[in-house]
C-alpha cells in the first residue's frame, strides 16, 4: 500500500483521517495513517474498514505512554481517541461515572470534584500528567500512590465498552458497583496495551473527595529501616491512603511518606499517632514531598514522549518483600556499575530510572541480574498480601518452596537498550495470553508485538 494513499473504506468510515507524520510514530515505528473517530459508531466503522484492508492498528490516547512496551512489529493505522472526550454520565448519588476513553483524568477530575467526588486513580506522572486519558491509563494498567488503598484501574472499573478487531462493539459489566456480569472483560483489557481491542467507554466506581489530607515523612537509613516503617504504617489501624519511598541515588537515606486522608479533625489526630508510631525523625507536613506521585528520574536527556530519561524499569513484588527488593536493586546495580534512582509504593511496585548515557550492555546486565534476584523474593517481614495491579508471577519456585512473586519489566528505554535485553522477561502465562489474543484478534493486527508472549 502506498504511504499517504488513504483507502476509500477508511476515509468513508471516519470524518477525520489523514496521512501519518513523524510525530505519529509508535515507539519509533512509523505509521501510514491516523484516524480520529468522534463516536462509538465511527470507532466501529474504522476498525471494520481496517479489517477489510488488513491494516495493523495501534490505539493512542494522549500519547504519553506510547513508548511503554515493545515497539509494534508493524503499524499501518493509528486510531487516536482524543475526540472521544465526553463524560457520558455522572450518577453522583450512586458514586459512578461513565466516560469516553479519550477523556483526560484532569478534565474528569474537574467534573467529579464539583460534586465532591473523585476517581481514585493517580498514575505516576512523567511531565505530562494533565494529558493522560482514561483509555490510556486502563490499557497500560498504570497506578500511582493511591493504589495502596484503592487498587489499580481494573479494581475501579465496573463496566467497559470495547470495539473488537472486526469492528464488533462489545459491552460488559454495568452501572452499579455490585454488578459483576462480564467483569472479566474489563480485567482482560486492563493492562492489555491495545492488543485485544479498542477501549471506547468505561464506567468507574467513585469515592468522596477527602476533606483534609496530611503527610507523615521520615528519612530511613537503609532498606530494612524503610521496610519496617512501611510495614508499621500499613499494618496500623490508622488507614493510610498511600505509602511511598524514594531515593535519588545509592548512599543517601531513603525518603518515606505516608498519606492520611479524611476529616480535618480525624486526619490531624491520625497523623499525630502515625508520627509517634514511626518514631524519632518523623514529621507531619501539609504538602506532598516533591517526588510524590512522580516517576523517578535520572540525569540525562529524555528517551521518549513520556519524558522519562534513559531507561525506566518497573519491579513488582510481594509487599512484604520490600526490603529484599530494595537490596536486590542495589546488588544488581552494583554488579553492573549503575546507580539508578528509585521510587514507588509499599503496595508492591517500584520503578528504577537509569541514565540515558549508561551502556546498553550494563543496563541489560542490571535487568538480568535483578530478575534473578527478584524471582526468589517472598514475604519475609510480616506481610502476606499479593502485589496489586501489574505485579505477576515470573520464573520458577522462589525460596522456601513458595512460588515466585515478582516481575521486572523494562517500561521504556532507548533503542540500543531494547535491542540488548528482553523488555518483558519470562512470561509463564504466554500460552494463555496467545489463546486470548487468538479469540479477540485472530489475525493479530492489533498492536502486534507490543505485549509479551503475544505475536
Amino acid at each position: 500500500m502506498t504511504a499517504g494513499t488513504i483507502p476509500a473504506a477508511l476515509s468513508g468510515a471516519c470524518a477525520t483521517v489523514r496521512p501519518a507524520g513523524p510525530a505519529d510514530a509508535v515507539a519509533g515505528v512509523a505509521a501510514s495513517f491516523v484516524a480520529v473517530p468522534a463516536s462509538l459508531e465511527e470507532c466501529s466503522a474504522v476498525l471494520r474498514a481496517a479489517a477489510g484492508a488488513r491494516l495493523a492498528v495501534t490505539f493512542r490516547g494522549a500519547g504519553t505512554h506510547l513508548d511503554w512496551g515493545d515497539p509494534p512489529s508493524r503499524c499501518d493505522l493509528v486510531v487516536a481517541m482524543t475526540a472521544m472526550n465526553r463524560v457520558l454520565e455522572h450518577a453522583a448519588g450512586d458514586l459512578i461515572a461513565t466516560v469516553q476513553a479519550g477523556v483526560t483524568l484532569s478534565d474528569l477530575g474537574r467534573v467529579l470534584s464539583a460534586a465532591g467526588q473523585r476517581l481514585a486513580l493517580d498514575p505516576p506522572s512523567a511531565g505530562r500528567e494533565a494529558a493522560r486519558t482514561v483509555g490510556g491509563v486502563i490499557a497500560t494498567g498504570a497506578a500511582g500512590p493511591l493504589r495502596l488503598r484503592y487498587g489499580s484501574p481494573r479494581d475501579l472499573l465496573i463496566g467497559i465498552t470495547v470495539v473488537r478487531a472486526d469492528g464488533t462493539v462489545a459491552r460488559a459489566g454495568g452501572k452499579v458497583v455490585k454488578n459483576v456480569a462480564g467483569y472479566d472483560l474489563g480485567k482482560l483489557f486492563a493492562g492489555s496495551h491495545g492488543t485485544l481491542g479498542l477501549i471506547a467507554e468505561a464506567t468507574f466506581r467513585l469515592h468522596p473527595l477527602p476533606a483534609a489530607a496530611a503527610f507523615v515523612t521520615l528519612d530511613c537509613a537503609d532498606a530494612r529501616a524503610a521496610a519496617a516503617a512501611m510495614r508499621a504504617a500499613t499494618q496500623s489501624p490508622l488507614a493510610p491512603s498511600a505509602a511511598e519511598v524514594s531515593r535519588p541515588r545509592r548512599g543517601v537515606p531513603l525518603q518515606a511518606a505516608i498519606l492520611l486522608e479524611g476529616t480535618a479533625e480525624g486526619v490531624a489526630e491520625r497523623a499525630g499517632r502515625m508520627r509517634d508510631l514511626l518514631g524519632p525523625g518523623a514529621s507531619v507536613v501539609a504538602a506532598a514531598p516533591p517526588w510524590w506521585g512522580r516517576m523517578p528520574s535520572a540525569a540525562g536527556p529524555p528517551s521518549g514522549p513520556c519524558g522519562a530519561p534513559g531507561t525506566l524499569v518497573r519491579v513488582a513484588f510481594w509487599p512484604g518483600a520490600l526490603a529484599g527488593v530494595l537490596e536486590s536493586i542495589d546488588a544488581a546495580a552494583g554488579s553492573a556499575g549503575l546507580d539508578p534512582a528509585i521510587g514507588g509504593s509499599a503496595a508492591g511496585v517500584l520503578h528504577a530510572a537509569i541514565p540515558a548515557e549508561a551502556a546498553p550492555e550494563d543496563v541489560a546486565g542490571f535487568v538480568t541480574r535483578l530478575r534473578d534476584l527478584v524471582r526468589g523474593a517472598r514475604p519475609g517481614d510480616g506481610a502476606s498480601a499479593a502485589p496489586t495491579g501489574t505485579a505477576g508471577t515470573t520464573g520458577t519456585a522462589g525460596t522456601a518452596g513458595l512460588p515466585a512473586r515478582g516481575s521486572v519489566v523494562v517500561v521504556s528505554a532507548p533503542g540500543p537498550v531494547r535491542a540488548a535485553v528482553d523488555c518483558w522477561g519470562p512470561v509463564p502465562a504466554a500460552g494463555l495470553m496467545r489463546a486470548v489474543k487468538d479469540q479477540f484478534d485472530p489475525e493479530h493486527r492489533l498492536a502486534p508485538g507490543r505485549l509479551a508472549g503475544v505475536a
